[in-house]
């Protein structure tokens, strides 16, 4: 499974903002910045926060996208 931040990395350009305001402006850690800069996992707590800050809804800054080879490796 794969969680991409792309959506929220527009949001940003949309509001002339920078990843180090959107750090400041959530109070993130820069260690969970740079989760999010390499599509990594975060908690639910950090998007909720995000979310809070842009007055969007989760699926407005994280998209999923359905390995195929994940399902089969499993079987």
């Amino acid at each position: 499974m794969a969680f991409f931040y792309n959506k929220l990395w527009k949001i940003l350009i949309d509001k002339n903002m920078n990843k180090t305001a959107l750090r400041d402006a959530v109070e993130i850690t820069p260690s969970t910045l740079a989760r999010l800069s390499k599509n990594q996992n975060v908690t639910m707590e950090v998007l909720g926060k995000i979310c809070e800050e842009f007055h969007c809804d989760i699926g407005d800054i994280v998209e999923y996208v359905h390995n195929e080879n994940s399902k089969a490796e499993k079987r």
